[in-house]
């Protein structure tokens, strides 16, 4: 498909000329197509690269596509509605700056302007064309306090139990072979696809009936693993057929010859086989709620001073980054500094978090970075009544550390930890806990003496523990409160909490959507608000030069 011809010039029969008077000046139609839209068109040469020059019928403009695109998630309407905004709404012609003739684009090539931008890698094009145009007007620093946390985001797929998914990996493995031309099939095809593909398994059945249905199932899955295994590569590594042999080792195993289900499953095993991609997770270690989905990471810069009354936020965001729902936080933490790396940002000089992200390693990495990661640390694991690791005064360089006693430690040996894992420290007391009258609060009831095994950097954790405690860092952590609210803004207002579309990827694309639209709302009200702060100025200074100007009345006659 090949790039329409565009002219930048404004429409002379569109709606800013014709019925530009119908909307208010502060109108967020109106200010979209003022501070907005001219952003959207700059990124045009961006956009050309997802098209050929002159190859085939010319495609549906792309800044008009991008354009809806950001509406319609400013707006949170689903594709169908966002046309038949376009058809017939008037305020967005105007934003998009188009003539009252030109007809709305067919709902289905939102899809294709998804997927050229996927296969291009311009995903986040809207979300840095925005934050650019931020950058521009002086609302965002390229180098910005910042504050950041992560809420999980629910997959377009719904969770599956172990039989179901088991099942529905052979139903779709199977649907997927069915449109191989030329395969030769198993022995066992007509059997399987009765059972999986032309039959539907009750659920209501008792706990032992579904338990013998999973091993039948598991059974099935393995004589198809093995059937594929002797298949050419485009067979084996077919999209469907590939999570055959995935499934089977995550939810069976083979004990002494006889397939069994598994006792574990692991924390990224398949949920539901249509989209593989999202994981199950959970908060916390000990959460029983969990989702299947995945996780954004959500960055905004921190504003600086009180604002007025009505004044709106002048906090941005600067990276909307998605992972996997398994993931961690100082994975997340790391992924979003190279993100901003990547845009334009510079590193923050203070990032705002909360215990998730903090870490020894982060710890020390901010601190040769030359910036400040504000967080609190968790406490170490302790008995309960029992000394914690951080009442102890550890020295990890001199291989020192003394008690609560104050009895110092009689040994320290180097712990080199396993492949990827930091070395520690263990350290031991010995005999000098027997006659210590600490012991009962320090000592296990099945130990002798104490032990501590810290990592080598503990003294980043141990000064973040002592300085946590204090007044001062604690007002200065009221900086990270204010991202609850804009998670709460992104998933109630623009939907982020679930996820519009199947895969990782185009869930990240769906992501930086509604961080561009969050932006775009949040620049527009700045606009309206600054406008509205002009108006009401030069009412005060009209008045004021009018009772500058009026004549004073003349005093009353004394005794008159």
């Amino acid at each position: 498909m090949s790039l329409p011809d565009f002219s930048r010039q404004m429409p002379l029969f569109g709606v800013q000329n014709l019925l530009g008077a119908a909307f208010e000046p502060d109108d967020r139609f109106r200010l979209f197509a003022a501070i907005v839209y001219p952003r959207l068109v700059a990124a045009r040469p961006a956009l050309e690269s997802c098209y050929c020059a002159n190859n085939g019928r010319p495609g549906v403009e792309p800044v008009l596509m991008l354009g809806i695109s950001l509406l319609q998630f400013m707006e949170r309407v689903p594709d169908r509605q966002a046309m038949e905004m376009v058809k017939y709404h008037l305020g967005w012609r105007l934003a998009l700056q188009l003539e009252l003739d030109v007809a709305a684009p067919e709902a289905s090539s939102l899809t294709y302007f998804r997927r050229r931008l996927l296969e291009h890698e311009q995903a986040r094009l809207a979300f840095d064309t925005v934050l650019e145009g931020l950058r521009a007007a002086g609302l965002v620093s390229r180098k910005a306090r910042q504050r950041l946390d992560s809420t999980h985001v629910l997959g377009a797929v719904a969770a599956m139990g172990s039989v179901e998914c088991v099942r529905e990996t052979l139903r779709l493995a199977l649907r997927e072979l069915e449109g191989v031309a030329g395969l030769s099939r198993p022995e066992f095809w007509d059997r399987l696809w009765e059972r999986y593909v032309e039959n539907k398994l009750d659920y209501r059945l008792e706990e032992k009936a579904l338990a013998e249905k999973h091993l039948a199932a598991g059974r099935d899955l393995a004589a198809l693993s093995a059937w594929l295994e002797g298949q050419g590569e485009a067979v084996r590594e077919g999209k469907q057929a590939a999570l055959v042999k995935r499934v089977l080792g995550e939810q069976f195993e083979v004990v002494e010859g006889v397939l069994g289900k598994r006792k574990d499953r692991p924390s990224n095993a398949v949920r539901n086989p249509n989209d593989p991609a999202m994981e199950w997770s959970t908060k916390g270690k000990t959460g029983t709620k969990g989702w299947v989905g995945s996780k954004a990471q959500i960055a905004e810069t921190v504003e600086d001073g009180e604002r007025e009354a009505d004044e709106p936020t002048r906090s941005f965001l600067v990276a909307m980054e998605t992972q996997a729902a398994t993931g961690g936080e100082p994975a997340g933490m790391q992924q979003v500094l190279e993100s901003e790396k990547a845009s334009g940002q510079e590193a923050p000089p203070e990032l705002f978090v909360d215990a998730g992200y903090v870490s020894a390693e982060a710890l020390k990495d901010a601190a040769e970075e030359g910036r400040e990661l504000v967080g609190p640390a968790l406490g170490s694991s302790h008995q309960p009544a029992g000394f914690r690791t951080e009442d102890f005064q550890v020295d990890v360089g001199q291989r020192r550390a003394v008690c609560p006693a104050g009895q110092a430690n009689a040994t320290c040996t180097r712990v080199e930890g396993r492949e990827g894992e930091a070395a520690t420290y263990k350290f031991g007391w010995g005999g000098a806990c027997a006659s210590c009258p600490l012991k009962g609060q320090c000592v296990g009831n099945k130990k002798d003496h104490r032990t501590l095994e810290v990592g080598e950097h503990h003294a980043y954790l141990q000064d973040r523990r002592r300085e946590q405690k204090t007044e001062a860092f604690q007002k200065k952590m009221n900086q990270r409160k204010a991202i609850e609210g804009t998670i709460s803004e992104l998933t109630r207002g623009y939907g982020l909490r679930r996820s519009r579309y199947r895969g990782l990827p185009k869930a990240a694309l769906q992501n930086y959507l509604i961080g561009a639209a969050c932006n775009a709302g949040r620049w527009i009200r700045r606009a309206a608000w600054r406008m509205r702060q002009a108006a009401r100025a030069a009412r005060a200074a009209a008045r004021a030069v009018g009772a500058a100007l009026r004549p004073e009345a003349p005093a009353a006659a004394i005794g008159g």
